[in-house]
């Protein structure tokens, strides 16, 4: 009798351990903090993140991809949130809007130049109207216990090399077990003239996602950017397709789109788990709380500077960067494996980021 209630015991205390929250309400932290460290590759045009000796995501600057990005984004079991397409197509996913890689920080109209939408497939006649961000330098990367951070430099350019801004940003990597955290800090400065980021509906962070995290739809669907390039997403079988949206204001699925939230939640399912992304925005941030440009299809962004396309045209936000003045962008990103997340755990989330920058 002694050895079975010991055993009982035993079971009860793993049953209690196993239905803790993930997160602790006075900082958002799991128990488990694993190592992060960098591998720097730059010979090859990459910089890889390691979470526990293995890959959680790489910043990569290729020549065919005209903007830095973290691709591939890795959960802790192993899976890929992020579309194989362009970099690495694999069967069954979609190819359309090739501009769309990993996770990526750009704008659609930044002193009438298109940042979002420049890729391969421009054709070189019309090279003209796009801009392009040019990886400069690795300032720091320091690994460590729980968190990693990079610092990197970058310049926005013209089609003819004029530098319209200078952008430093910082990319914390936070290992929390199941729950792995990116918090991009991007500071943006004007040089010696004014640059204007008019009201755009494509920007500013976002992330192409794997085709099991799309919205499940039928449907081909015709996008045009805001030069009216229409571009056609097909229609495609739905089997294994799991996607679900939620907005902290308890908005769900394709009527996320154009609405305003603190945070969210992209949830679905991978290789049989459970699998969760946030992207959480920063009160201050413009145009907090910000839009999002939240696709089925696969598109998740969040954009706090399109007031025009978001509104029909009721609300308006040319935003501007003064001459030699700086701005801050704060975002953070969560990828998470294994179990739902709830609110609540949403909301410590983005609390704690908040009171962090």
């Amino acid at each position: 009798m002694e050895l079975k209630s010991k055993l009982l015991l035993g079971t009860l205390f793993l049953l209690m351990t196993a239905a803790q929250p993930l997160f602790s309400k006075d900082g958002a932290k799991s128990k488990e903090e694993g190592t992060v460290t960098f591998a720097d590759k730059s010979d090859q045009r990459r910089v890889d993140v390691l979470m526990d000796g293995r890959l959680f995501t790489s910043y990569i600057w290729p020549l065919n991809v005209m903007k830095p990005v973290l691709y591939p984004v890795i959960t802790a079991s192993g899976a890929e949130v992020t579309r194989g397409f362009p970099m690495k197509p694999r069967a069954g996913e979609r190819v359309d809007h090739p501009h769309h890689v990993g996770i990526w920080f750009n704008y659609g109209d930044v002193n009438k130049l298109d940042f979002w939408n420049n890729s391969e497939a421009i054709k070189p006649e019309e090279k003209n109207g796009y801009g392009t961000i040019h990886h400069k330098s690795i300032v720091k990367k320091d690994g460590g216990k729980g968190h990693g951070v990079l610092v990197v430099t970058a310049t926005w350019d013209t089609p003819d090399g004029k530098k319209l801004l200078d952008e430093t940003t910082e990319l914390h990597f936070i290992n929390q077990g199941n729950t792995r955290i990116i918090d991009r800090i991007t500071k943006l400065t004007a040089g010696s003239e004014p640059v204007s980021m008019a009201d755009n509906k494509e920007g500013v962070i976002a992330i192409r996602v794997a085709r099991q995290l799309e919205l499940p739809q039928k449907d081909q669907v015709i996008m045009t950017d805001a030069k009216g390039n229409p571009t056609t997403v097909k229609a495609m079988s739905t089997e294994g397709v799991t996607g679900s949206y939620r907005t902290s204001e308890g908005i769900k699925d394709d009527a996320v789109w154009s609405t305003r939230g603190r945070w969210c939640e992209l949830n679905g399912t991978i290789n049989n788990e459970k699998v969760a992304l946030v992207i959480c925005d920063h009160p201050q941030n413009a145009g907090y709380p910000t839009y999002w440009h939240a696709r089925g299809y696969g598109l998740f962004a969040a954009n706090p500077l399109g007031w025009s396309v978001f509104t029909k045209g009721k609300e308006k936000l040319n935003y501007s960067i003064p001459a030699g003045k700086t701005s801050t962008f704060r975002y953070r990103v969560v990828i998470h494996n294994g179990s739902d997340l709830s609110d609540e755990a949403i909301n410590v989330l983005a609390d704690d980021f908040a009171k962090k920058y």
